[in-house]
């Protein structure tokens, strides 16, 4: 079991033997996106002009582009998630340690509440 754990660690997919794609996150979303990107813009292109080289420049140009359009939008969200998270835990780990004392903000509501009827 253990040799199966280390043969899944080691096995790994490296765009131009650099960029591993299993581990970096949205790599393999921005690499997908942009690989249909560029056959669309493509074959587009060559269907418009029939310039082969041309197209074959805004088919690079449009995988490219997709590529990290997708990559920076991706982990612009995944950073905004992260600090989403963490604004809550630190929210709900200062709700249970306030909870029940004379900072709970809660409580404060409650009393105001109660004396008021």
């Amino acid at each position: 079991m253990a040799v199966e754990g280390e043969e899944e660690k080691t096995k790994s997919f490296k765009l131009l033997g650099i960029l591993d794609i299993q581990n970096i996150p949205c790599a393999r979303g921005a690499v997908l996106h942009g690989s249909a990107a560029s056959i669309f813009v493509g074959l587009g292109h060559f269907l418009a002009t029939s310039r082969v080289k041309r197209s074959f420049d805004f088919g690079v140009g449009g995988f490219i582009l997709t590529t990290l359009g997708s990559w920076f939008y991706c982990r612009y969200n995944n950073a905004k998630l992260r600090m989403q998270q963490k604004l809550i835990k630190d929210g709900l780990k200062n709700k249970v340690m306030y909870e029940g004392t004379s900072l709970d903000p809660t409580r404060k509501q409650n009393s105001s509440q109660g004396g008021g009827s």
